[in-house]
């Protein structure tokens, strides 16, 4: 049971919205976020002082100050939170459920609210299998991906970990493009994230051009 969310009824129906490019969610997944925006803070101190779930979604264009929301995000419950000295909040997000945005609320707050419908994805609360293999068609296109970008991962950590949990900490941490990213929060289930996540690599290393080194922990 997710984070005492047995079902989607028991979800929040209305989330107030972190909208974030290039950054998703993902269910059982965990997102680190530094919060230093005011609008922000009073959005991470109404959810804490309630059922500390806030959903995480693309812009999909417009005005920086509004812009227009992707369909599709991610709700989040707040399960670690500390606050700087100079007032930032350093809180990380454990994925509960993706969710389908209804309508955009009015609101009195300085931050977003929608009311979400978390039915189009009945099985994000599901107990993850853990016993599931992993294709090897993914480990090749990870490979042929970080030496193309000369970036470096634990292998022994990659190949001992469960599929979805590979899956998914590779789908929020790889730099892919906002669209990439959200093609990957929308696919239906971790097998059709994998497929989408072998693809985008096997694309990318595909690729000419130079990229920056860098290291991934």
């Amino acid at each position: 049971m997710p984070q005492g969310f047995a079902t989607v009824s028991d979800l929040p129906q209305v989330l107030p919205v972190f909208p974030l490019a290039g950054a998703i969610l993902l269910p059982r997944a965990q997102l680190p976020l530094n919060i230093f925006e005011p609008r922000y803070l009073a959005m991470i101190d109404d959810a804490m002082a309630q059922e500390r779930v806030i959903g995480m979604i693309q812009p999909s264009g417009g005005p920086a100050t509004l812009p227009a929301l992707h369909p599709i995000g991610c709700a989040g419950k707040i399960v670690a939170f500390a606050e700087t000295s100079d007032g930032r909040y350093l809180i990380t997000l454990s994925g509960l459920s993706r969710f389908r945005i209804v309508s955009e609320l009015p609101s009195n707050e300085p931050y977003r609210q929608v009311r979400a419908d978390f039915t189009v994805f009945p099985d994000d609360l599901a107990k993850p299998d853990g016993l599931r293999p992993i294709d090897p068609a993914l480990f090749g296109a990870l490979r042929a991906y970080l030496e193309k970008r000369s970036l470096e991962i634990d292998w022994d950590a990659a190949e001992g970990a469960p599929l979805e949990a590979l899956c998914n900490s590779l789908s929020m941490a790889l730099p892919f493009e906002p669209q990439e990213k959200q093609a990957l929060l929308e696919a239906l289930t971790v097998d059709d994230r994998c497929r989408v996540l072998t693809a985008l690599m096997r694309m990318d290393a595909a690729e000419t051009g130079d990229d920056e080194p860098g290291l991934m922990q």
